[in-house]
């Protein structure tokens, strides 16, 4: 899954006329109108009274380093014999207020859509990178404040949440997090990070959560231009990650307990969908003990082998159906279940980037603190899911075309060069296979067989469009 959520100096003369196409081809918002960005600047002098003061709270931020849209910030102490984990969301429902053209273009756009240079905020830039993003510059700012008790095991056992002002203390980044712990001189506020964190990943091995261990296609910026790198996550970043699905479970446990809310689900895989990637995998010739259950097999794999990376692509077929899931008034008998986590779960931590966090904030925020939940979030519940549904498939259209083209560019002067790569998938209609090369990181279309799966193959570049992010292969003799 290509990640883009950074922002690079310059985009290069050769993509822009590119990326103004691929943005108008998926009709994207150039800009904020006028009189949104005035609505927003208006909101960010708001009054934050009924915010509790909690500065004295050393809480600290992990985000890529060139990141302004920070939504998150982290502090985690023991409880006794067990943790308590606050995590501070920013305060969206702060500043979009209902009935406004800044929440009508909160609505139209629905989450935000990442390209380096070229990214499409759900937010103007008053707000998603300034009032409302919890920067560390020493300025207090508005906050959902989440307290999770945890028992020794990791275990959720109570949950709090209010309206407070929070201080940001420092901005950490994935690497520097990683090679402080490494160095044993972690940040205080985030010491018990890597203790919490591969507890909760016990937990998820214990409920039969899955993730796919794939690693990250990234733009970077080297020498005035842009290149790809595929990039494996440090630990902290799937520890950090697990502070996220702690409260997005939370979240969904308190509006099922409620009544009122929505989750973000996946079906469970059908018997037959994991038949057949047994035998898919049985063809790659990598081994799938029968007794060994798809979570633990998943986990065996290593991306770093040619035939376990095109098995872990292979498995990327039972995650498919995600979308969400309203309800208000009583809990509707249906699959209430992210599968692939094993468990309810919402999607709470990052307002400033999708619009259902914000939703699920103010529903899980007056479930709490025996408040009525607001009329705008009880209203706008029914058209979420199909919002986030049409956001999403634009969002993931964008990422992949901002990949396409910069494909492109890496090779626009390497016409007629040859390279190996895995060949890790071949539609079994078109024929057409996906071939992975390390160097450059790319991942391109090539004519291949079915049996050629999860083997190295040589490919040639003939033809390069930059503008259209088109790459032709052949297969040289």
């Amino acid at each position: 899954m290509p990640s883009l959520h950074l922002r690079i100096d310059e985009i290069p003369e050769a993509l822009r006329e590119a990326i103004h196409l691929l943005q108008a081809k998926l009709e994207l918002p150039s800009s904020f109108s006028e009189e949104v960005r005035a609505e927003a600047e208006l909101a960010a002098q708001l009054p934050t009274d009924d915010h509790v003061d909690r500065t004295d709270i050393e809480f600290v931020t992990i985000d890529p380093p060139t990141s302004m849209d920070l939504d998150q910030a982290l502090q985690i102490e023991r409880e006794g014999d067990g943790y308590l984990v606050r995590y501070a969301i920013s305060d969206v429902s702060q500043f979009v207020r209902p009935g406004t053209r800044l929440e009508a273009e909160t609505h139209r756009r629905g989450q935000t859509k990442y390209g380096p240079s070229a990214r499409v905020p759900l937010h103007p830039a008053a707000l998603s990178e300034d009032a409302g993003s919890l920067l560390a510059d020493g300025k207090p700012r508005p906050a959902m404040l989440w307290e999770l008790s945890l028992n020794p095991k990791g275990e959720l056992c109570d949950v709090k949440l209010t309206r407070a002002m929070v201080l940001n203390r420092a901005k950490l980044n994935y690497e520097g997090v990683q090679a402080d712990i490494d160095a044993g001189k972690p940040h205080p506020s985030i010491a018990l990070l890597p203790e919490v964190g591969k507890l909760r990943q016990q937990l998820e091995i214990d409920r039969g959560g899955v993730s796919l261990n794939l690693p990250d296609q990234e733009i970077v910026e080297r020498d005035g231009t842009w290149e790809l790198e595929f990039r494996s996550l440090v630990p902290v970043e799937n520890w950090n990650a697990q502070i996220s699905l702690l409260t997005g479970f939370a979240a969904a446990q308190v509006m099922l307990d409620g009544k009122v809310g929505i989750l973000r689900t996946l079906p469970p895989a059908p018997d037959w969908s994991i038949k057949k990637l047994r035998r898919s995998v049985r063809s790659l010739g990598v081994e799938w003990p029968k007794d060994m259950p798809y979570p633990e097999f998943v986990r065996s794999l290593s991306p770093d082998d040619p035939k376990q990376l095109a098995a872990l692509n292979k498995c990327t077929m039972l995650f498919r159906g995600a979308g969400y899931l309203a309800f208000d008034g009583h809990v509707p008998n249906e699959n209430l279940l992210h599968a692939a986590l094993a468990a309810p779960y919402a999607h709470t931590t990052a307002p400033l980037r999708r619009l259902v966090d914000r939703y699920v904030l103010e529903i899980c925020h007056s479930l709490l603190n025996g408040l009525e939940v607001p009329q705008w979030a009880r209203d706008g519940l029914s058209k979420l899911p199909e919002e986030m549904a049409d956001s999403g498939r634009t969002a993931n259209a964008y990422e992949r075309g901002m990949i396409d083209l910069t494909e492109a560019l890496v090779l626009s002067d390497r016409v007629g060069s040859i390279y190996t790569g895995v060949l890790t998938d071949v539609h079994p209609k078109t024929g057409v296979g996906t071939v992975q090369i390390a160097d450059p990181a790319v991942e391109l279309r090539v004519k291949a067989k079915q049996k050629e799966v999860g083997s190295e193959v040589r490919v040639r570049v003939d033809k390069v469009d930059v503008r259209k992010g088109e790459v032709t292969l052949s297969r040289p003799n």
